[in-house]
């Protein structure tokens, strides 16, 4: 494990108020006074941790800014080693010269995620709580940014600790067991494993059953938009959006390519795409356009399919609907301030096969019916409720992969019951599950992945 010095600018790279350097490792305290001189003219190295220090930064005998210095020793600081910040005027270049007389004097430049990486390998977190950290800089929603919160503070690690306990206590009983039989008896211990295996995959389960939601409120649900050309698309977006943010004309085929935005409906984050009508044409743009739409519509989770209610149905809205089986769907009837040909009853006639849609009219261009499309999409993702309190959610596929194989050892576990195989084939995978799960907390991880994770990381944390 590296425990030279690293430092790096912690704040973001543009002009502000406040500029922050960190510097951690053996010698942060000593590289810091080789280029702080307090008022007081105390050295650092002197002076208790968690204190703060008024001077100035020198290089050589020119002074670069006035600064005030925060002393954190280990390992009572984020990397549980020495650390100094450096809080100066946040001009970009006074940063940057800051940084190269720290780097001059002893430390050298931090690879991104260096900081939290020292964190994670000095114990002072688990990987969950690491990679959380990186997710609370990156939450785009309220949900993302208290689901990161949680996980920082240790709400999967509790859940998965609590978990592999029950799994370790089995392993030692049957060990023991196995070493000395005289004392141990495994007699009926069978049906008890399997009552305890029971309660452990329920818990399993219930991490299991948060990841989808957890990705939809972290990552937001991919939504497409679709339809004809000139059925209300377009405005569809705008009103959504509460902005004029596509070009709406009469002519149909106005929009020849993909529009993509982020839309926050009070906790639900879309990210939304409005695309080229899908129809028949002979334009090779608009045929790639339409190429287009139908690629985003393979990979929605959710699909807001655009009807326009003032005309009769035709043979590309019977091709979008044959293109939409066995997805969320939720058919949009536009333009319902005009005279109404196509009602609800006329489309649950043609897609009376499917258990899945929705139906709901609208007028985008009046930007009525979208509360209720709200509740809709609500309703249809989260069954209408969306908890951001104390449940647990599983943010993160590494995770959920962990946890999946988790599971599957504690099914070999009950097959080798039901088959009566010899209890050493019990620990085997019971020990495999253990491992996977302690795989999310960052034991027994290679080191290319904890590398990978961390490279994600900005430089400065």
């Amino acid at each position: 494990m590296k425990t030279d010095t690293i430092a790096a600018i912690a704040s973001a790279m543009t002009n502000a108020g406040i500029g922050v350097i960190r510097i951690s490792g053996e010698h942060a305290i000593e590289t810091a006074d080789r280029i702080f001189k307090g008022k007081d003219k105390k050295i650092l190295a002197e002076a208790e941790s968690h204190t703060i220090h008024y001077g100035a930064v020198f290089d050589g005998a020119e002074k670069i800014d006035e600064v005030i210095v925060l002393l954190m020793r280990g390992p009572r600081s984020y990397t549980r080693e020495d650390t100094v910040e450096i809080d100066c005027h946040g001009g970009v270049y006074v940063m940057k010269r800051i940084l190269e007389t720290v780097i001059r004097n002893g430390a050298r430049l931090a690879e991104p995620g260096e900081f939290t990486k020292r964190a994670f390998l000095n114990g002072r977190i688990d990987l969950s709580q690491a990679e959380s950290v990186m997710d609370l800089i990156q939450s785009k929603n309220e949900f993302a940014r208290k689901s990161s919160l949680n996980q920082l503070s240790g709400a999967v690690s509790s859940a998965v600790k609590n978990i592999r306990a029950g799994l370790l206590y089995e392993i030692a009983f049957i060990e023991s067991a196995l070493d000395d039989p005289e004392h141990i008896s495994l007699e009926g211990y069978p049906q008890k494993l399997k009552n305890k295996i029971a309660l452990l995959s329920e818990e399993i389960d219930s991490l299991l059953c948060g990841s989808e939601n957890g990705r939809l409120l972290k990552e937001g649900i991919s939504t497409v938009i679709v339809g004809r050309p000139n059925v209300g698309k377009s405005s569809l977006l705008n009103a959504l959006l509460n902005e004029e943010r596509a070009i709406v004309t009469d002519i149909a085929g106005t929009t020849r390519d993909v529009l993509e935005e982020q839309i926050q409906l009070n906790g639900i984050c879309l990210n939304i795409t409005d695309t080229a009508g899908i129809h028949d044409t002979d334009d090779v743009v608009e045929r790639i356009g339409v190429e287009k739409a139908r690629t985003c519509l393979r990979k929605a989770d959710l699909v807001l399919f655009v009807v326009n209610a003032s005309e009769k149905l035709n043979e590309n809205d019977d091709e979008i609907l044959k293109s939409l089986e066995r997805r969320h769907v939720i058919v949009l009837l536009n333009k319902s301030d005009l005279d109404t040909v196509t009602t609800i009853e006329d489309l649950k006639e043609r897609t009376k096969e499917s258990q899945t849609f929705r139906y709901l009219s609208i007028s985008a261009k009046e930007r009525s019916g979208m509360s209720e499309l709200e509740e809709m999409i609500r309703e249809l993702f989260f069954s209408g409720q969306i908890d951001l309190n104390d449940e647990v959610f599983i943010t993160n596929l590494r995770h959920k992969a962990a946890l999946q194989e988790a599971k599957q050892s504690l099914q070999f576990v009950l097959q080798s019951i039901e088959d009566g195989m010899p209890e050493d084939f019990y620990s085997v995978d019971l020990m495999n599950a253990y491992e996977e799960l302690g795989k999310i907390l960052g034991e027994a991880v290679e080191d290319d992945l904890v590398n990978e994770i961390f490279r994600k990381f900005c430089t400065g944390k």
